[in-house]
Formats: structure tokens, C-alpha cells, sequence
């Protein structure tokens, strides 16, 4: 909105101010939004607080974790509307709304945080930690990604985006996710391509919501690999930059990067809350809301398959669970004391604490290898 007001519509009827023009650069934009987030994030967060403990919306602690997270009953939760909001909003004023992939982001923040809002409601209602069913759920977050994909598709075949997988490292080979030769039966030439992007999407939504669990872990994961997203988005739409790193260019995805950097901003301001001992926990409207849009990001720059690295603690996290229970499943034995990961490191005896800022050093160190392969290619 500032954009369009200070830069479309004042600095070209009025071109003498000049320092309007700094508006059209997105590192200008990028910047401010992210400060813009951190800011409603500090502001907003104290009323939120005091509000969501009037309606008594507190978190059940499940019994079957860490004896020591018992203490933890009572603390607000759904805290997640704070980074959404504070995402939205800087998004809104600092970015070009013109843009279709702004609106892209928007509308998957949005959708998985209001499937998180009704599981978080069903949890407080029945004062359980049991909220939507896994079918319910699932099928929903499926829904939203399938229409992801759908506007995706329609979007390349306008020639506004590529279904072709890029490969780290192997920059030669680029497969297509589309069956091409299927003249006669052309909307199951996309089936690959909408296949794949409902694993990223909804794998990515759910591993953000698996992971968390203790005090400023998801959170701090979140700001590190949204800030490695402000970086790829940009430099992916920067002619230049993607020219000399060999990444496909596409100029309107370097939009994003103001998203991302909300996103990062959004999520310090809630951290300032939500560090050991937290004040307000996110909730399912948080956890679900950030990881579909990391995942969608991520399908929309064309980094899905690189997003396992930004997001590697988040992988971990997810893949414990799925080995305990396999495991459990075909064996009658448990891998881990107690997945999600971070449940096993506590019954080992490490302080939550220790094993939260351990996890981000873990997480800061996959953003950065993620980051080295743009030259490695």
C-alpha cells in the first residue's frame, strides 16, 4: 500500500521528490518490513497476552510428555495470530500488490492458520489435546495446497512460472513434473506436479507444527529459515544475481523477499514472548500458518527440494516421529525415548533451554550449507 502510494502514484505524478524513489527497491522494502513486523509483534503482543488469558485460552499440557512441562498448564496459547497478523499487515503495506505471488503467500498464511484456529478452539473447548481429527485436519491442509497448485499451473501455463524441479548441485538436470505427451487427457498431465507440491506444502506445515514443543524452539527454527528465504527470493529475482549463480529467473518471485521478511520480523517479535519461560504460546494457528508458507515459498521459487536443508531441524523432527512409530509398528520397540526429537534430548537429561538454542545452532548451520550451494552448482 505504501509502495503504491508513495512510489506508483506520488513520486512518478511528482518526480522533483526524489527521495521517494528509494520505495521502488526491495532490500528498502524488505528492510522496513521486517522492522514494521517486529514492531506490531512488540506492541500488539502484551494486549494479546492479557486478552487471550481473559477468555482463558491456555494450553493443555499432554500427560504423557516431560513430567517437568506440567508447569506449563495454564500458559496462553494461539499466540499465533500475533505472527500472522504481523505478517500480513507489513506485507500489505510494503509490497507490490500487484504482484500474484504476494497474494499467493497471503492466501496460504491465511487458509493454514484458520485450519490451526479450529483445532486450537476444539482443544480449549474440550479442554483436551485432542482438536480436529488427523482425517480432518489432513484433508484440509491437502485442500489448500491442491489449490496452491492449481493456481500455479494456471499461472505456468501463461508462462508466469516453470513446473521443472531444480536439483542442488546438479544444474543440468531439471526433470519436469508434468507428462507432457498426455494430449487427450490434460488435466492428469499435471497429477506429478500437484503430487508433489501437497508433499512440500503440507509435509512443511506439518514438521513447523511437530517441532513445536519447548519454549522458543519453532520459533527461533522459523526466523532462521525465513531469513535464508529472504535471501533466495531475492537473489532469484535479481536478473543479475540469478544469471550468475545459474538459478531460473523469475523477476516477481524478488517480491517475496518482503514477505519472508516480514515473516522473519513477525516471528522476533513473538519470540520476545515466547523465550524460556514462555509467555504465550503460538499454537496450532502459528506452527500450521508458518509452515505451509515456508513450504509454499518454497514451491514457488522452485528451492522444494533445497527447503529440506533450510528446514532441517524441522525434517528431523518430523522424521523422528515417523521412525517411532514405524518402528514401534513393525517391531514392538521405540527408536527415540520420545519423539518429536526434542522429547528424547529432554529424557536424556539435557534443560530445555540448552536443547532449544543447541537446535537453532543445528538449524542456523543447515540455513547456511543451504545457502552455499547457490555457487556450488
Amino acid at each position: 500500500m505504501l509502495y503504491h502510494l508513495l512510489y506508483e502514484w506520488l513520486y512518478r505524478a511528482h518526480p522533483s521528490y526524489s527521495i521517494l524513489n528509494v520505495f521502488r527497491y526491495i532490500t528498502f522494502r524488505t528492510a522496513y518490513a521486517s522492522l514494521t513486523a517486529l514492531a506490531l509483534g512488540l506492541i500488539m503482543g502484551p494486549w494479546l497476552i492479557q486478552r487471550l488469558q481473559q477468555f482463558q485460552i491456555a494450553q493443555h499440557i499432554r500427560e504423557e510428555g516431560p513430567s517437568h512441562h506440567q508447569v506449563k498448564a495454564g500458559t496462553p496459547t494461539m499466540g499465533g495470530i500475533l505472527i500472522v497478523v504481523s505478517t500480513i499487515l507489513p506485507t500489505f503495506l510494503w509490497a507490490d500488490l500487484t504482484n500474484p505471488f504476494i497474494w499467493i503467500v497471503l492466501g496460504s498464511i491465511t487458509g493454514f492458520a484458520a485450519v490451526g484456529f479450529a483445532d486450537d478452539y476444539l482443544k480449549i473447548v474440550r479442554k483436551t489435546n485432542l482438536g480436529l481429527t488427523g482425517k480432518k485436519k489432513l484433508g484440509l491442509q491437502i485442500t489448500l495446497s491442491l489449490g496452491i497448485g492449481i493456481i500455479l499451473v494456471w499461472m505456468s501455463l501463461v508462462g508466469a512460472y516453470k513446473t521443472h524441479l531444480i536439483v542442488p548441485f546438479l544444474k543440468g538436470f531439471t526433470p519436469s513434473l508434468i507428462w507432457e505427451n498426455l494430449h487427450y487427457f490434460f488435466i492428469l498431465a499435471f497429477v506429478p506436479f500437484f503430487i508433489f507440491v501437497l508433499f512440500v506444502i503440507v509435509g512443511s506445515s506439518n514438521a513447523v507444527n511437530l517441532t513445536d514443543g519447548l519454549d522458543g524452539l519453532a520459533i527461533g527454527c522459523v526466523i532462521i529459515a525465513a531469513g535464508a528465504l529472504t535471501v533466495l527470493t531475492y537473489v532469484i529475482g535479481h536478473a543479475r544475481f540469478a544469471d550468475y549463480l545459474d538459478l531460473p529467473k523469475t523477476p516477481q518471485v524478488g517480491e517475496l523477499a518482503i514477505f519472508c521478511g516480514a515473516m522473519v520480523g513477525a516471528s522476533l517479535g513473538f519470540l520476545w514472548y515466547n523465550c524460556y519461560p514462555a509467555e504465550v504460546f503460538m499454537g496450532d494457528v502459528g506452527s500450521l500458518a508458518l509452515g505451509g508458507a515456508i513450504g509454499t515459498v518454497g514451491v514457488i521459487i522452485k528451492q522444494e527440494i533445497l527447503l529440506i536443508s533450510i528446514g532441517g531441524v524441522f525434517v528431523l523432527e518430523a522424521l523422528s516421529v515417523m521412525l517411532q512409530v514405524l518402528s514401534f509398528k513393525i517391531r514392538g520397540k521405540r527408536v527415540f525415548r520420545m519423539a518429536p526429537l526434542h522429547h528424547h534430548f529432554e529424557l536424556l537429561g539435557w534443560k530445555e533451554s540448552k536443547v532449544v538454542v543447541r537446535f537453532w545452532i543445528v538449524a542456523l548451520i543447515f540455513a547456511l550449507f543451504s545457502l552455499t550451494t547457490l555457487k556450488l552448482r
